[in-house]
């Protein structure tokens, strides 16, 4: 008896240490899991930090450049003074020292450096959207595991009935009370009750593998737990809250802040500078140039200087280039045309996705109020229905239906409650929150 009572102790022990092993998880631990894990939002970040990189190349053409060229080897010539065509060897080291230094090049470099620098905006935003975008795909993804884990409990309490409505039957069958078709139909009831929590359990497993790959999580088998919080079906409404914003103000909102509208007007900034590049084609360009050179030689000193530098203001000036200059020029006056037309056709986007996400999370609002009441209503008619059955007013159908009625509102509450979390999660990314 004691080893029985030893080895149950021991089992509910491990039990115990497994289910601690699994580590729970909020929803805001997911999200911090899906930004460190995600591969698209690694790339994203590395094509901003590439962009921060070709800014600061375009950027230096401000600063100087210097060059050291150094060589060694050997040298011959004629001795040209005493007209001899003897061929004379020497050993030539030679040292040169250059630097050149833009002075002017009418908004070349400036509109170089201006295309990268706001090119390097547009990929920051794009940055901060995908972020928005990851956000809005793991509370979708949570709110659909706790909507499947809520369902499998409302599954569970449907196969309790139904075992209790078979357990009445038999009863009422075998005191000749009902007829034996009460007891097959409470049976066909059971099955299906048990099939749909079937289905229910699977489905949350679906739901745990699409939240693995939002987040990111590469292990094979799910070593996790979401944390959810045990609902209040008759307060739930109670709980719900008014979005913030009315339409107006959301699509206000959204305008300002969104990060896709950012990276768009970026994208019209890079695409004036790149007039402006394209026009400085037209003038000269202006260096500073300075050289410092120093030879050593042995044979050839008195003819040879030793040291030697020079420096000189120097113009560039491409004359003509076969009207190319002009044509690329008109190229980046239609694509700047082009990017003003597409930021309309964003802001035109952005008012229809914000105006349907706002409705419906005003839809997932009254949902979930009427199907609160219609819960309510429900489990108010399978009492009277398990009443009337009891008393044989009615029969089994009657009581199947209102017993259906009342799982079916259960669950329809349920989902309705967690759409309505997926939808303000839409909404804030409509509006980039």
């Amino acid at each position: 008896m004691i080893n029985k009572n030893i080895l149950k102790y021991l089992g509910i022990a491990t039990l115990v240490l497994n289910l601690n092993a699994e580590e729970v998880y909020t929803i805001d631990d997911l999200i911090i899991k899906s930004l460190e894990n995600s591969p698209n939002l690694q790339i994203s970040k590395a094509n901003y930090e590439a962009s921060k990189s070709r800014y600061d190349s375009a950027f230096s053409g401000y600063l100087p450049s210097v060059d050291l060229h150094a060589s060694t080897g050997e040298s011959g010539q004629n001795d040209l003074s005493s007209n001899s065509n003897e061929m004379i060897h020497d050993t030539v080291s030679l040292g040169t020292l250059s630097a050149q230094q833009l002075l002017y090049d009418f908004g070349k470099t400036g509109g170089s450096v201006d295309t990268q620098k706001f090119d390097s905006q547009s990929y920051s935003m794009q940055n901060i959207q995908d972020i928005s975008d990851k956000k809005r795909d793991v509370k979708e993804a949570y709110n659909n595991v706790l909507s499947a884990l809520a369902l499998i409990g409302v599954q569970k309490e449907n196969v309790k009935l139904n075992e209790a409505q078979l357990y009445r039957a038999q009863k009422y069958f075998e005191a000749g009370i009902k007829t034996k078709i009460d007891v097959s139909d409470a049976k066909v009831s059971l099955i299906q009750a048990k099939l749909d929590l079937k289905k229910a359990e699977y489905n949350l497993k679906l739901t745990y593998a699409n939240l693995d790959q939002v987040v990111g999580f590469t292990a094979l088998e799910q070593e996790y737990k979401v944390y959810s919080e045990k609902l209040h079906l008759g307060s739930l409404f109670s709980t719900l809250h008014s979005y913030d914003l009315d339409l107006r103000s959301a699509i206000v909102y959204a305008y300002k802040n969104r990060a896709l509208v950012k990276k768009q007007q970026a994208q019209i900034n890079a695409s004036t500078a790149q007039i402006t590049e394209v026009k400085s084609e037209y003038f000269p360009s202006l260096y500073l140039t300075a050289d410092y050179t120093r030879q050593q030689v042995d044979t050839f000193k008195s003819i040879t200087p030793e040291n030697s530098w020079q420096a000189a203001v120097n113009l560039d000036w491409n004359i003509y280039q076969g009207g190319s200059t002009s044509a690329r020029e008109q190229e980046m006056k239609i694509n700047a045309n082009i990017s003003n037309f597409e930021l309309t056709n964003l802001q035109l986007s952005i008012k229809q996705e914000t105006t349907a996400a706002y409705i419906n999370v005003n839809l997932g609002r009254d949902s979930v109020e009427l199907s609160q009441s219609l819960l309510e209503i429900s489990a108010e008619k399978f009492d009277q229905a398990s009443k009337r059955y009891e008393y044989g007013l009615s029969d089994f159908i009657e009581l199947q239906q209102a017993r259906q009625g009342y799982i079916d509102a259960k669950a329809s509450l349920i989902v309705a409650y967690y759409n309505y979390y997926i939808a303000v999660a839409n909404l804030d990314n409509a509006i980039g929150r």
